[in-house]
């Protein structure tokens, strides 16, 4: 009976710390987080060559359950010069939803969709200019932990789509939860 009973607070015991172990683990929501990336645009106007640059992109937002979070962008720089032409970013700036699908407990992938506005300077000769604009956004990536609270990842979005010229980028880099 006393070996029975030990086993017994053992194995309870044992499933408490597992269980405890297990809860640990399932985040808790909301749950906020920032980024920063390599950000490699393309300006690709209709009837142009385009321009390609590599800029810094912040991202930051805010999860609320494994499936949905908000997420917003803020990114500068990068230019290139085409045909005597320079194209240069300004900034660009969104708001998106992200619509997430864990694949795994260390790997998601999500789409984003939403609203920017990208300001480009441009110049030729003796003329300098800068337009901005604002568009529907969408875009798709991916992200791997590597640690408990860190991961990495990138994606693809096409900021602009408008009937003069596309703008896109493809980013990589890092994310912190807290």
């Amino acid at each position: 009976m006393k070996i029975f009973a030990v086993t017994s607070i053992s194995a309870l015991l044992l499933a408490g710390a597992f269980a405890t172990t297990a809860q640990a683990q399932q985040p808790f929501y909301p749950q906020a987080y920032v980024g920063g990336d390599a950000m490699f645009w393309s300006l690709d106007p209709d009837g142009a060559s385009s321009f390609d640059g590599v800029g810094l992109r912040l991202n930051g937002g805010a999860q609320f359950n494994e499936f949905f979070a908000v997420e917003g962008h803020l990114g500068t720089g990068g230019s290139d010069t085409n045909q005597g032409v320079k194209a240069e970013l300004d900034y660009i700036v969104g708001a998106y939803a992200k619509g997430i699908v864990p694949v795994s407990q260390e790997f998601r992938i999500y789409g984003l969709a939403g609203v920017t506005e990208v300001k480009m300077t441009g110049s030729a000769g003796g003329f300098s200019g800068s337009d901005r604009e604002s568009d529907f956004s969408y875009g798709a990536g991916a992200e791997f932990d590597v640690a408990p609270n860190l991961s990495v990842g990138a994606d693809y979005m096409r900021y602009l789509d408008k009937s003069d010229g596309t703008f896109d980028a493809a980013s990589v880099g890092v994310r912190y939860r807290f």
